[in-house]
């Protein structure tokens, strides 16, 4: 196998921490985002939609979404289990990764991508071009500010993000957490609980990944 990554970016490091978990080791290709490598006709070549990370399989077999990476290496590499054990586990843990990208991981995108100089003409990944949208940065840092707020009711409930055990969710909330540094947006003093849990998360050796 192969991975395809480019280590400053947020979004493979979500994929790097999984695999940490798991102790899973590929031999990685590090295509370089901010040359525009990702546009170049061999990568297109491997995925046309210019992202990563991507996982290409012995048989040459292409995934490039992370939801999708991360089910193929729990279906190959089930311990530890980080989709959930059971029917309700694995829909909780479903449901909040969900939430964590959405409302966390792609809140921070629209701010960051909208106000960066160097995504002129690429406010949205992809092989598409679209150009920057400045009112979009205000509005992604107040649904960063909600994303707080909603993380740090959670975790007042439980010690992880999908429950009692350490998931993919808290890999997607504690990514989003940290690129929300980049528009520099940090945890609120009074967010007690989500304090916790990121000191917790931050902490485990995987998180270096």
């Amino acid at each position: 196998m192969k991975l395809y990554d480019y280590r400053p970016a947020p979004s493979p490091r979500r994929l790097r921490i999984f695999m940490a978990e798991k102790r899973i080791e590929i031999p990685t290709v590090q295509i370089d985002l901010r040359r525009g490598e990702q546009f170049s006709e061999s990568f297109r070549a491997v995925n046309p939609q210019c992202t990563v990370p991507v996982l290409e399989l012995d048989d040459g077999t292409v995934i490039s979404e992370i939801t999708a990476i991360c089910r193929y290496l729990e279906e190959t590499h089930p311990t530890p289990p980080l989709l959930g054990r059971d029917a309700k586990e694995r829909a909780l843990v479903a449901m909040w990764d969900h939430r964590m990208e959405l409302e966390g991981f792609y809140a921070v995108a629209e701010a960051f991508r909208n106000s960066t100089p160097g995504f002129k003409g690429h406010a949205l990944t992809g092989p598409q071009g679209y150009e920057q949208i400045p009112a979009l940065v205000e509005r992604g840092k107040a649904r960063v500010k909600q994303f707080f707020q909603v993380l740090d009711q959670r975790l007042a409930e439980c010690e992880y993000v999908a429950g009692a055990r350490f998931s993919v969710a808290d890999i997607t909330a504690m990514t989003s957490v940290d690129f929300a540094g980049w528009v520099k947006l940090g945890i609120p003093d009074d967010h007690t609980n989500l304090k916790r849990w990121h000191a917790a998360v931050s902490a485990r050796p995987s998180a270096k990944a």
